[in-house]
């Protein structure tokens, strides 16, 4: 009977435990005790903006992007300081609230004072308060890159002209092409200068649709067919291999998935619709399945990017051209899927997509006229406050500080080399024909004509 009891006792205490542990631990917790539980793991969704983040970064690229957000901010600024009435020069007060307008993060003063070969400060004459005006050097090149733009012009023209022909009614919207306007090079007023000039070119179907009077077929040909004739060339490939291939280049330190490789060759060999061929492309099934339209939208994105001034452009601007080229698909997704044609910089909290293909070490392979302008006045702001017109040098003497070396080799400091160096002429090399007078004769002479106090402290 105790050992009844003992059982009874032991198996009440086992069931309250029991109890006690499921309302204190979850039920489905893993262990020895419940590993008849099974728990479904969620796949990692991938998505494009997990593949943005894990793609292999450029740095020469990255690197780039930022420094043309800060030319883009400068030309900004000047746009604005241009369209004030009452001189070229504005206050930095005003320029103050034109922060969120440009996208500065920082202070205008501090980001002006930044760059003194493109801004130059002074003081107002008459109110006497700090003013800001754009330098000579970035006034001339601002007037270079208009001139190279009117020279340019004809080609220019072209390159909107196989833009209509890429889109599948002939037309463009008007807006579209004004967010792109610096990348294609074209001109403030195109609309007036570019679209109105060549009327036999082009015409306004409305106020904001421009359309294309007759196609070129002599204009027909793709930059991508230029690499794959030189492929098949000089290398002595095969047609199969180029005729529907496009030039590869990974970034440093990509990692390519095993059977990548198979898969990329057969992508390359896969037939699609060029983007300057008539053909109706509008649905999927017309193309021959998911993976031929894709590879048509790569071709007419490889195509439009080549057009650009610096084979770049932001991808949100690129979203506005989905309808006129049909291409109704993940613009963003499709760059991403194929980083050996087109890379992504996220600097600057834009982003902005790059043709690998057209640069190498962080410059364009081939050049243009209005690149070398921009190039210039991007080297000109990576100075940022090196070799100014004062360079504070100083030279000591006797363990003392004696000046400071200007650009125009006037000194400022002791009075005694000032001195010596007015009555020297102000140059240290005398012209032919002029009596060099030691600087003992100058000392005498200019001490006896000299006063007594004047004596007194050159004594002293």
């Amino acid at each position: 009977m105790r050992i009844l009891q003992s059982l009874r006792v032991s198996l009440f205490q086992s069931n309250t435990s029991s109890q006690s542990c499921t309302i204190c631990c979850p039920k489905n917790l893993f262990g020895p005790f419940n590993s008849f539980t099974q728990k479904r793991w969620k796949k990692p969704v991938v998505s494009a903006q997990t593949q943005l983040e894990d793609r292999t970064r450029d740095n020469r690229l990255d690197k780039l992007t930022t420094q043309l957000r800060k030319l883009n901010i400068i030309l900004k600024l000047h746009d604005l300081m241009s369209q004030r009435k009452r001189g070229p020069f504005v206050s930095l007060q005003i320029m103050a609230q034109w922060r969120n307008l440009v996208g500065l993060n920082v202070g205008i003063g501090a980001f002006v004072h930044h760059y003194p070969h493109v801004f130059e400060v002074f003081t107002h004459s008459v109110r006497h308060n700090l003013c800001c005006r754009i330098t000579e050097k970035m006034w001339c090149l601002i007037k270079e890159e208009a001139l190279a733009m009117r020279q340019y012009e004809l080609e220019i023209v072209c390159h909107v002209k196989r833009l209509l022909m890429m889109s599948v009614n002939g037309t463009l919207h008007v807006h579209a092409l004004r967010l792109v306007r610096r990348e294609l090079g074209l001109p403030e007023n195109f609309r007036d200068s570019i679209l109105g000039k060549y009327s036999n070119d082009f015409k306004l179907v409305d106020l904001e649709i421009v359309a294309l009077v007759d196609r070129d077929e002599n204009l027909g040909l793709a930059e991508i067919e230029k690499w794959r004739e030189k492929e098949y060339r000089e290398k002595w490939l095969s047609e199969f291999d180029t005729k529907y291939a496009f030039p590869i280049n990974f970034p440093t330190g990509f990692q390519i998935e095993r059977g990548s490789r198979v898969r990329l060759k057969n992508w390359q060999r896969l037939p699609y619709v060029k983007p300057y061929e008539t053909k109706e492309v509008v649905r999927i099934r017309t193309c021959g399945g998911v993976e031929r339209y894709e590879k048509r939208a790569v071709g007419i994105l490889h195509e439009f990017l080549s057009l650009t001034v610096e084979k770049m452009v932001e991808v949100e601007r690129l979203a506005h051209f989905r309808r006129d080229f049909a291409m109704e698909v993940n613009v963003r997704e499709l760059l991403l899927k194929h980083p050996g044609i087109f890379y992504i910089s996220t600097k600057g909290n834009i982003q902005t997509v790059f043709l690998r293909e057209a640069y190498n070490k962080g410059s364009l392979v081939e050049s243009n006229p209005i690149y070398e302008v921009r190039r210039k006045m991007l080297d000109l702001i990576l100075l940022g406050r090196q070799n100014t017109r004062e360079l504070h040098a100083t030279k000591k003497i006797d363990d003392n500080v004696v000046c400071e070396v200007k650009e125009d080799g006037k000194r400022d400091g002791v009075w005694v080399i000032q001195m010596l160096e007015s009555l020297n002429g102000g140059s240290p090399n005398d012209e032919l024909g002029k009596t060099v007078v030691s600087p003992e004769e100058q000392f005498d002479d200019f001490y006896e004509n000299s006063t007594e106090n004047d004596k007194c402290t050159i004594k002293g």
